[in-house]
């Protein structure tokens, strides 16, 4: 099976710790994404921190009352953030998803810089990927036998 840097997205959406949560809200409604990866800094760092998704936002802040615009996105960003390197196996990425609960990985080069995100759909994506060629090779299988012994 591939690596993680294979079927990742390579455009994350990222925003900065002091981004407020209302900006990030609208971040993703703008980007049509569900999740905004925290970086260090302004927004400009490539050092992630953490993921933000719309349920944290919903759970965290609009459930309880609390004033989207006056809460960061460093205010309630989960860290640290548990990533994948891009020359990561898929099974080691799906363990690092399943040991913190979460459908998203920032992941990251060998300098620790963000170069993508590998959400569960990407995941899926791959192992049909996978699944689809090794029907192909039981489709021909027969086909090879029989000219392999006449």
């Amino acid at each position: 099976m591939t690596n993680v840097g294979t079927f990742m997205s390579r455009e994350p959406v990222t925003c900065g710790e002091a981004f407020r949560l209302q900006q990030v809200a609208a971040l993703m409604r703008a980007r049509h994404v569900g999740s905004v990866v925290v970086v260090s800094g302004d927004g400009l760092g490539r050092q992630p921190i953490g993921v933000i998704t719309d349920r944290d936002i919903v759970i965290e802040v609009v459930a309880t009352g609390l004033d989207a615009a006056a809460i960061t996105a460093g205010d309630i960003v989960v860290r640290p953030a548990v990533t994948a390197h891009d020359t990561d196996s898929l099974p080691e990425a799906i363990q690092k998803m399943r040991s913190r609960g979460t459908r998203r990985l920032p992941v990251v080069d060998l300098h620790g810089d963000l170069v993508g995100v590998l959400s569960s759909d990407d995941v899926l994506q791959a192992i049909s990927h996978e699944l689809s060629t090794l029907v192909r090779v039981a489709e021909h299988q027969p086909a090879q036998e029989a000219r392999a012994r006449p």
